[in-house]
């Protein structure tokens, strides 16, 4: 977002994140950011509410999914000038 110009306010700001995400990469992305925003939406309860475990392999599919869409931001970042990521 903030490579764009743009920043979370008030209130829900993870789910604006998602939200956002879900407009910028499209809908090549559709399937992996629902998963995400469900994914957020477990660990709010699990935080919050303390009645919504999360098996191992379940979490570990998670981060999974976390890395391919860090991947596609990244791409994104990447292809435009801002400077935020510089090639090593």
């Amino acid at each position: 977002m903030l490579s764009l110009g743009y920043r979370p306010r008030g209130k829900d700001q993870h789910k604006t994140v998602v939200d956002f995400c879900s407009k910028v990469l499209g809908e090549e992305y559709r399937m992996l950011i629902n998963k995400f925003h469900k994914m957020r939406q477990k660990r709010h309860k699990f935080v919050y509410e303390f009645d919504s475990p999360i098996s191992k392999l379940e979490a570990d599919q998670s981060i999974k999914n976390a890395k391919k869409l860090i991947d596609a931001i990244y791409e994104i970042i990447k292809g435009k000038e801002s400077g935020l990521f510089r090639e090593k």
